[in-house]
């Protein structure tokens, strides 16, 4: 509690979401849970989501699960109905079967793409492993079982302090 208000008072109050869709093992929604605890910020999944609402938060975070090298598709389609804004901030996140910086920014990339298009800045991207039983991997136990893990987790927790410092200054 005591290490709650001495955040609050160090820096002013930010007003953030998370739009998420985390479905088969819940992968995301941990990592998605972490940032939120972090950035005091509500989660929502797209489909609870009006995109002139969007414009009410300083923060915004994107996250999914990576389906076919790219963000859910519900997230893309959001993107595509959010109204044009001017160098509002936003960070994404997912979590994939593989992973690797270059694999991320490929992963990114559509659901980026159509942010930037719409005047978002985004500030930072975070991707980890995720269990994976999708397609012929269920008949092998799957793939990343146990994760995102501790460590993954810490790493999430890393990131979005990183962004809140930056958010602070």
């Amino acid at each position: 509690m005591e290490n709650k208000e001495k955040k609050t008072k160090d820096s002013s109050p930010m007003k953030s979401l998370l739009v998420l869709y985390s479905y088969h093992h819940h992968n995301t929604e941990k990592i998605a849970k972490i940032i939120a605890k972090v950035l005091d910020a509500e989660i929502k999944t797209p489909q609870q989501i009006k995109p002139e609402e969007l414009l009410e938060y300083d923060l915004l975070g994107f996250g999914s699960g990576i389906y076919s090298a790219k963000h859910h598709e519900s997230l893309l389609e959001l993107a595509d109905e959010l109204p044009q804004v001017t160098g509002r901030e936003a960070f994404l996140f997912s979590t994939s079967g593989m992973t690797g910086d270059a694999k991320a920014a490929k992963d990114h990339a559509t659901l980026k793409k159509k942010l930037e298009l719409k005047g978002y800045i985004l500030i930072d991207e975070f991707q980890c492993k995720g269990f994976n039983t999708n397609s012929f991997l269920k008949l092998f136990g799957g793939m990343n079982k146990g994760r995102p893990n501790a460590h993954d987790l810490k790493n999430a927790e890393d990131f979005i302090k990183s962004i809140k410092r930056t958010q602070g200054s």
